[in-house]
């Protein structure tokens, strides 16, 4: 996976947005966070999202620091001024609406009856935030990701609760190669 590649592999909406602070920011700019919003699928393909600029940047970057501190604390003794804020951003708006509408070949596809505002979208992550903190089953899977130099976190979902990376491609494939050259440099001396 690229640097800067957005991801989407850790299980939850508001886990993977998470994942736009790690290494580096991925989305510092209207763009970069317009592309995050559509392969979150918070919205369809498609959707135009002319409202995005600085102001949607900054909300959602706020957002991901409180659902952090809170998912971190394993949904016991969350900071309250980051509860406060995840509870706030839940209540603020209605998720967007969604409609079928005849596509391609007259197959049903998803559309918005409207176009999405900056509130509504903060809402569906605090929402999906609001549901693992309550889950217990939920919150009782969320892993931090055992590669060196990575704090990612996940849900385990895997048989047997043994997932020990965020992605198996990116920092398994990393350890693994990393095993590996430790058995060559050990067999070799």
């Amino acid at each position: 996976m690229a640097p800067g590649t957005p991801r989407f592999d850790a299980g939850r909406s508001c886990l993977d947005l998470l994942a736009t602070a790690h290494p580096e920011e991925r989305i510092g700019t209207a763009r970069e966070l317009a592309e995050w919003i559509v392969g979150a699928g918070l919205v369809p393909v498609g959707v135009p999202l002319p409202g995005v600029d600085g102001c949607w940047v900054a909300g959602f970057r706020e957002l991901r620091l409180h659902v952090d501190r809170s998912v971190r604390s394993g949904g016991i003794a969350v900071p309250p001024d980051s509860l406060d804020r995840i509870n706030r951003a839940a209540r603020a708006a209605a998720p967007p609406a969604i409609r079928a509408v005849p596509g391609e070949k007259g197959r049903l596809k998803r559309e918005l009856a409207e176009p999405p505002e900056c509130a509504a979208l903060l809402s569906l992550l605090a929402r999906d935030t609001v549901d693992l903190l309550t889950d217990p089953l939920a919150r009782a899977a969320v892993r931090e990701c055992e590669a060196d130099g990575c704090s990612l976190l996940y849900l385990d979902t895997s048989r047997g609760r043994r997932r020990r990376w965020c992605s198996s491609e990116v920092c398994g494939n990393r350890e693994r190669v990393a095993r590996h050259r430790r058995r060559v440099a050990l067999a070799r001396s």
